[in-house]
């Protein structure tokens, strides 16, 4: 059990909880939308990926991409899953991000898609 990400009361008007598989996607979740900078104790936590939503979209771009948010997930989450595939991608003014991991503690392959938009 941990608290849900992001925060919010549940229908009890209680933190909201998850568990499990959940609680590892929104780990995810976190890793790949807070910008380097953003938590006071853990200055190079993320991988600052909305700071890209407006930038020019190339090949290179992409690529680079797909490198930073694979570092930043073996970096905080290696120890929970082993990463197979990221894909990237900039739709208008959403970022589209699919991550294919197996979960270490039962090999269960995921694919999961996350994806923003421009606030």
């Amino acid at each position: 059990m941990a608290l849900s990400f992001p925060f919010r009361a549940d229908g009890r008007g209680r933190s909201a909880e998850v568990f499990g598989d959940d609680h590892l996607r929104e780990m995810i979740e976190q890793v790949l939308f807070t910008s380097p900078g953003e938590r006071v104790n853990r200055p190079d936590f993320g991988c600052g990926l909305l700071q890209l939503v407006m930038a020019p979209n190339s090949d290179a771009l992409a690529a680079a991409v797909q490198m930073t948010v694979l570092g930043a997930l073996q970096q905080w989450l290696g120890e929970l899953i082993e990463v197979e595939a990221v894909d990237v991608q900039a739709l208008d003014e959403r970022l589209q991000i699919v991550v294919q991991y197996v979960v270490r503690r039962d090999r269960e392959r995921v694919r999961a898609s996350f994806s923003r938009s421009l606030p």
